[in-house]
């Protein structure tokens, strides 16, 4: 029953799948089963009680973050999820069968993010992190639950907790250790399959890489996860070129590689290309420039002396980076850029970062908002009552039976419905409407 993925989006192949890193999608939990109104009818069991059964809870949806997945594309696909309704109470005290939850398998490093309020649902930053997204309605009580000394056979029950329905915007951060950085045809890629068993497309053209590509670097008995984050052009925190798309996979790296062509054989100086780069990461986020730099001078072998590489080396120093000149399509200077980065990991501090304000599940459930009445004057000039506890009770009455009507309407006084009506006007003889329901003000 528990982790059903009925529903749930299908894998795509890994190799060859586009890679989508935001997607926005519809959730709805299972709706909880009503509680039965039943009495026993049995042969020489004279005046038979209630024997409503409860029903059962409604399915949950849930994410759930699987390295076997780096993309998500599949949601581009189905926007929809549902998980299923609780079935409703029996007779003989019978309970509905539970609904099965629905579970969604989403990348790691997936952020899950409620659209209404913009607020972080939860990172699943972990292989096998969870998030119950939408939880299921509960099951409504059947009349079994509601005799007592006076009330011998009550005739109504509770309905059961309408599904939970939202919108969330999946988010995908790639989940690396080291970033490589730098202008397009860099050598970045270059580096990236020299250094891993990755394989990047690569060619002599801009933005030969337009997805990031992920490989495990081993070295000296440890690994480290290294990743090949697209070319950044100037303006790309202003989303110009692939801009935001892929500055916000540098975010989740501890230590930044940045590839500088040294050999300026496109007519680029290599000091601006590597202020122009810097300039980026400080747009788009100011924490990003306090990590742990490395700077490749790639591409030594194109050198013609060594004055050019001696001034970038002066200039980078100043700023606080160690260099290193290095040849990735040949091999030079790759381990030496290897090992540096894995000196940095090893010795690397978790900066302090603000918190940031997460969504408030239990508020979302049980706070105030879900027990508010709002009313208002239609057009027709009824007065119209709705509020999500106010429904939950006004499906549980029986308008046949005396005692659940009186429930009703001392609830609706208590959390000041009535007041907020007359405020708008209402008076005796008037309409008032809860949902398809309709009946006339009698001012007690």
């Amino acid at each position: 029953m528990y982790g059903s993925e009925r529903n749930a989006p299908k894998r795509g192949s890994g190799k060859d799948t586009m890679f989508v890193d935001r997607a926005e999608i519809l959730i709805i939990s299972g709706k909880g089963g009503d509680g039965a109104v039943t009495f026993r009818r049995e042969p020489y069991v004279p005046e038979g009680g209630p024997d409503g059964g409860d029903g059962g809870d409604g399915g949950s949806v849930i994410f759930e973050a699987d390295r076997s997945l780096r993309t998500l594309m599949d949601f581009r696909y189905q926007r929809k999820y549902q998980a299923e309704n609780g079935q409703n109470g029996m007779r003989r005290k019978r309970f509905g069968k539970a609904g099965q939850d629905l579970v969604i398998k989403v990348p790691v490093g997936t952020m899950i993010i409620d659209k209404e309020t913009g607020l972080l649902m939860k990172d699943l930053a972990k292989e096998g992190d969870r998030l119950v997204a939408a939880k299921g309605g509960r099951g409504g009580r059947g009349n079994v639950h509601f005799k007592n000394s006076v009330r011998q056979a009550p005739n109504f029950a509770e309905a059961g907790t309408a599904a939970k329905q939202r919108t969330v915007i999946l988010e995908l951060k790639l989940i690396a250790d080291v970033g490589l950085i730098g202008f397009p045809n860099v050598g970045k890629s270059t580096l990236l399959s020299v250094a891993t068993s990755a394989k990047p497309k690569i060619a002599n053209y801009h933005f030969t890489t337009i997805d990031p590509n992920l490989g495990v670097v081993n070295l000296y008995d440890k690994s480290f996860v290294m990743a090949d984050i697209a070319g950044i052009i100037e303006g790309a925190h202003k989303g110009l070129g692939l801009g935001i798309k892929f500055l916000k996979h540098i975010e989740r790296t501890k230590v930044l590689i940045h590839v500088v062509d040294i050999s300026g054989e496109e007519g680029r100086d290599p000091i601006e290309d590597f202020e122009k780069i810097n300039a980026e990461l400080r747009e788009y986020d100011p924490n990003l420039l306090k990590k742990p730099m490395i700077v490749a001078a790639n591409k030594v072998d194109q050198l013609e002396g060594e004055e050019q590489l001696e001034r970038f080396k002066a200039h980078c120093e100043a700023a606080g980076c160690k260099v290193f000149p290095m040849s990735a399509a040949i091999g030079e200077g790759v381990q030496d850029v290897l090992r540096e980065a894995l000196y940095q990991l090893e010795h690397y501090e978790e900066p302090e970062v603000e918190e940031i304000p997460l969504f408030d599940f239990d508020q979302d459930e049980h706070g105030e908002e879900y027990r508010r009445i709002t009313g208002y004057r239609d057009e027709d000039g009824v007065y119209v009552l709705e509020g999500e506890q106010l429904l939950k009770i006004f499906r549980s009455t029986n308008f046949n039976d005396m005692g659940s009507m009186r429930y009703l309407y001392k609830y609706i006084v208590s959390r000041g419905g009535i007041d907020i009506l007359k405020e708008i006007g209402l008076k005796e003889g008037d309409t008032v409407r809860i949902e398809d329901y309709e009946f006339e003000y009698a001012d007690d």
